[in-house]
């Protein structure tokens, strides 16, 4: 029979095996870096315009594998960077160690665009209005010429990359396309109020090399109620 000292200390070591693994675990998730935002919506939400097996496989594996490359090379090259903010590492990616610097501007890069993408879209986005349309209108003439002018960055962006809508300078808005998962913030630019991924696993599924139905067909998903939101922050 145990006396009640050896009994206190198997309780202590029990104790100890149990917080150990638990206090390991916390340090883990302090240095476990970036992690994939669940969809504001079910991946079926935006059917027919994008159907749920491009969104589900869209999200879960190529968003992912962004986050997933861009904390490994963090954690390898950068690891102070785990606890900054994503705008943060992108601003100081000169910062990093030249041979990491590329694969964190891709990766990096696909996190930010694609947490960005996700949240600019809705079932029932709506239409523009306020001063969202009154600067469409003084930019681009109409909502229609708005449109026929981004589908066309759309579908000139040469291989993979993006369009973005973003505030102008000699008009209130204007819009350009970056290659690759760049976005107009890393040179500086201004920060995008709407923007359409147009990497083949974005519609392929659905539409094949037809971009244009794409990115017509994703024009009734955007929300502009958040594209307004944005607006207004970028003032």
């Amino acid at each position: 029979m145990m006396t009640r000292r050896q009994a206190l200390t198997v309780a202590a070591g029990a104790a100890a095996a149990i917080l150990v693994p638990a206090a390991s675990r916390a340090a883990d998730e302090a240095v476990a870096g970036f992690t994939l935002g669940k969809l504001p919506y079910a991946p079926d939400a935006l059917e027919p315009h994008i159907d749920a097996e491009t969104m589900t496989i869209h999200h879960t594996k190529h968003h992912q594998a962004y986050v997933t490359n861009l904390n490994d090379l963090l954690k390898k090259n950068a690891p102070e960077m785990l606890s900054k903010s994503i705008e943060e590492v992108l601003a100081n990616l000169k910062a990093l160690p030249e041979a990491a610097r590329q694969g964190v501007r891709n990766n990096g890069g696909g996190h930010w665009n694609h947490t960005f993408f996700w949240n600019v879209m809705a079932k029932d986005g709506g239409a523009p209005k306020g001063d969202l349309l009154k600067k469409i209108d003084e930019s681009f003439g109409t909502l229609d010429g708005f449109k026929k002018a981004f589908t066309e960055a759309c579908t000139k962006r040469f291989g993979s990359g993006w369009a973005w809508l973003v505030p102008g300078k000699d008009k209130p808005l204007m819009i350009v396309s970056t290659p690759n998962q760049d976005n107009p913030q890393m040179e500086g630019g201004a920060a995008p109020i709407l923007g359409c991924d147009v990497w083949e696993h974005a519609y392929y599924l659905k539409y094949r090399n037809l971009r244009a139905k794409y990115v017509e067909a994703w024009f009734n998903v955007v929300n502009w109620d958040v594209v307004a939101a944005n607006l207004d922050k970028a003032k």
